[in-house]
């Protein structure tokens, strides 16, 4: 793989992420987002609990973008990508936008960060 194509990836990855944590939860277009948070943490502080979970998203789209640690953040996006998805699946089913679909685009996900960080290296700039 190119370094062109392999940056390309990683910075579509770091954009998933920077979307998710900027438009659907800190400025709110995607209520569903915090419908789940409620769901799983409780009424209380879902409000401000979406908010936290979207800074921490976009920081993570920054390290990403940065290539920060970079075999360390993939494994660490692939744990809470799971989790987050096992969770909202056993406990959110019904604010999914694909329903239990969610489970296979999530593990989709997992496997282009898997791949781009430990099995397709960057073979350098070819002319």
């Amino acid at each position: 793989m190119t370094q062109a194509l392999h940056d390309y990836f990683r910075h579509f990855i770091a954009t998933v992420w920077l979307l998710n944590g900027l438009y659907c939860k800190i400025l709110g277009q995607v209520p569903r987002h915090e419908q789940i948070v409620e769901t799983i943490l409780g009424a209380t502080y879902s409000h401000e609990l979406t908010i936290l979970i979207g800074v921490l998203e976009i920081c993570l789209g920054i390290i990403i973008y940065l290539n920060i640690q970079a075999k360390f953040i993939a494994i660490f996006q692939i744990v809470i990508v799971m989790t987050m998805n096992l969770l909202e699946f056993a406990l959110a089913q019904e604010w999914l936008l694909w329903g239990a679909w969610n489970l296979l685009f999530a593990s989709i996900f997992c496997l282009l960060i898997y791949l781009h960080t430990f099995v397709f290296k960057p073979i350098g700039k070819q002319i």
